[in-house]
């Protein structure tokens, strides 16, 4: 598996599986306890809607095992990046 710096990740344009623009990464959350990558904290895209994604002040959550890819752009799954219920 290839080794990629949190460094370069920061800025990277995030879309889904359908090519949507989803936003920008923002932060990385990892588990203090495992070190394994939780969370991608996201700043929105100004006409994404919101309202199915967990929020953090004005950033949605998609959950980590939701990353297909990461590239030029970081790919998310388009289901599993929703609010589970």
């Amino acid at each position: 598996m290839e080794k990629i710096s949190a460094q370069k990740l920061n800025d990277k344009r995030i879309v889904d599986s359908e090519g949507s623009e989803m936003g920008v990464l923002h932060n990385i959350v990892a588990d203090a306890g495992t070190g394994m990558l939780t969370d991608l904290v996201v700043r929105p895209a100004a006409d994404l809607d919101r309202s199915k994604f967990r929020k953090e002040d004005d950033y949605i959550i998609i959950p980590f095992d939701a990353v297909k890819a990461i590239k030029d752009v970081i790919v998310v799954d388009s289901v599993k990046m929703r609010v589970r219920a």
